[in-house]
C-alpha cells in the first residue's frame, strides 16, 4: 500500500488567515504544496468553504489538483449524519478516499450511544462509496471513548485520525494515545509541540513547535502504526502562535509569522524525509 505526505490547510493556517494583507487562497495553497518536492497530498481540513461549495467549484478544484499531481482529502468536524452524507458528496467530488472528522462540532456534543447511532446511519455510504471516515483524536473526547466506539462499529471504512498532540489538553500521554489506537490509525497528522512557562512563571503554554524540538516522538509513532505498510498518509499540520514584533525584529508581526510558517513546511518535509532515508 501508498503511504502518501500530504500539507493541511493547518499548514497554511496564517497565511490563509484575514490577519495577514494579501491571504493566500485555497488554489494558491494547493500550488504552493505542489511545489514542494516529496508532497503528494492535500488535506482540505475545517475549510468552511467547502460546506456550501458548488459542484462547479468543487470540479475546479479537483481540476486544479490533478494537474499538480495532488491526491485529496477532506476534513470537517461532527457526526451529524446529514452533514457526513454532504462531505461524503465533496469527497467523491474531489476524488476523495478519507474525510476526517470529530466526535463533536460546537454545541454539538452526543454521547457514546448517540454517535455510535449516527456512526452506523452515515457509514453504509461511505462504506459503498470506498471512502473512508477517519474520526481524530482531541482533548473533548477521551481516547478510549472513541476507540471503542470505533472498535465496536468494526467497520473496514471508520478509523482513527491519530494527533496524539491534541489530547495532551486530557492529561493523556501521547504514546499511550498511540498505543490505544494503533490498530486502527488510518490518518496521522504529523505536528510537534511543548510546554513553555507563561509570563511570569505562573502557569504554561502549550503551543507548536518546531518539528524536532518537541513532545512528539515521531521515530516511536512511525513503528508503532507502521504507516508504509498499512497505507496511512501522514498530513503535516502547525500549531504555531502568532508572532508579536520582537526587540530589533523590522518585519511585523504578519511578516514573521507567514515567514516561520513557511519555515515550518519546508524544515517539516525534510525531517520526515531524512527519517524515512
Amino acid at each position: 500500500m501508498t503511504s502518501l505526505l500530504g500539507l493541511s490547510t493547518y499548514a497554511y493556517f496564517w497565511r490563509m488567515s484575514d490577519r495577514v494583507p494579501s491571504p493566500m487562497s485555497l488554489d494558491d495553497a494547493l500550488r504552493d504544496a505542489a511545489a514542494h518536492d516529496g508532497v503528494d497530498l492535500f488535506q482540505i481540513c475545517d475549510h468552511l468553504p467547502l460546506d456550501t461549495a458548488s459542484d462547479d467549484r468543487l470540479a475546479a478544484i479537483r481540476a486544479l489538483a490533478d494537474e499538480l499531481g495532488l491526491a485529496l482529502e477532506v476534513g470537517t468536524r461532527g457526526t451529524d449524519p446529514a452533514h457526513l452524507t454532504r462531505y461524503l458528496h465533496i469527497a467523491q467530488a474531489l476524488g476523495a478516499t478519507l474525510v476526517r472528522s470529530m466526535w463533536t462540532s460546537g454545541d454539538d456534543q452526543p454521547d457514546a450511544a448517540e454517535t455510535e447511532r449516527r456512526l452506523r446511519q452515515a457509514l453504509p455510504a461511505y462504506e459503498a462509496a470506498g471512502v473512508t471516515l477517519a474520526l481524530e483524536t482531541y482533548e473533548v473526547v477521551a481516547t478510549a471513548d472513541l476507540e471503542a466506539v470505533v472498535r465496536a462499529i468494526g467497520s473496514d471504512h471508520l478509523g482513527v485520525c491519530l494527533d496524539p498532540a491534541n489530547t495532551v489538553a486530557r492529561l493523556e500521554q501521547p504514546a499511550d494515545v498511540v498505543a490505544m489506537t494503533a490498530p486502527h490509525v488510518v490518518n496521522w497528522h504529523v505536528k510537534d509541540s511543548g510546554f513553555t512557562r507563561s509570563p511570569g512563571w505562573v502557569g504554561f503554554q502549550y503551543t507548536g513547535v518546531r518539528t524536532g524540538t518537541g513532545v512528539l516522538e515521531y521515530d516511536a509513532v512511525r513503528v508503532a502504526i507502521d504507516p508504509d505498510t498499512r497505507g496511512i498518509n501522514r498530513v503535516i499540520e502547525f500549531w504555531l502562535p502568532w508572532q508579536d514584533t520582537s526587540v530589533g525584529n523590522t518585519e511585523d508581526p504578519a511578516q514573521t509569522t507567514t515567514r516561520i510558517e513557511a519555515e515550518w513546511t519546508e524544515h517539516t518535509i525534510e525531517y520526515i524525509r531524512s527519517k524515512e532515508s
